[in-house]
C-alpha cells in the first residue's frame, strides 16, 4: 500500500521544548500509540478496525510546546477523534508528570491532516 492509499491514520505530536534521548522518545510514542488505540476501540470500533485492517499507519510530527499540544488535543477532540496526552512518570530523564506528547487517532486521515496536517515530522 502506498503512503497516500492509506485511508485512516495516527499522529503522535512530539514536544519540542523539551529534550528528549531517542529511546525516551521512542517510548513516549508507544505510550500515545496503546492509548489512543485502546480508545479508538472502546469508542469508535469502526474506525479502529479499518486502521488495523490498512497496517496501523502512525506518523510522528513535531508538535511544538505544552499550549501548542494542547491546542491540538482540542481541535482533534472537536472533530471526534481520539486523542490521548502522555505524561512520564519521571523515572529516568525528565520531572515526573512532564506531558511528552498528544496522540491523535486513529481516524480518518483528511479529519486527522486537520489538526496535524502542517506539522513537520520529526
Amino acid at each position: 500500500m502506498k503512503a497516500d492509499e492509506y485511508r485512516y491514520k495516527m499522529v503522535v505530536a512530539i514536544r519540542t521544548d523539551i529534550r528528549l534521548s531517542p529511546g525516551k522518545m521512542a517510548v513516549q510514542v508507544a505510550h500515545a500509540a496503546v492509548s489512543c488505540a485502546l480508545s479508538a476501540r472502546k469508542n469508535n470500533d469502526r474506525w479502529f478496525k479499518a486502521w488495523f485492517r490498512e497496517g496501523q499507519k502512525k506518523v510522528v510530527v513535531k508538535g511544538g510546546n505544552l499550549k501548542e499540544l494542547y491546542i491540538l488535543k482540542n481541535s482533534a477532540e472537536g472533530l471526534g477523534l481520539p486523542t490521548s496526552i502522555v505524561q512520564d512518570a519521571g523515572l529516568t530523564e525528565i520531572e515526573p508528570g512532564t506531558v511528552t506528547c498528544l496522540g491523535i487517532g486513529p481516524g480518518p486521515s483528511p479529519e486527522v491532516d486537520k489538526v496535524t496536517g502542517s506539522l513537520p515530522l520529526v
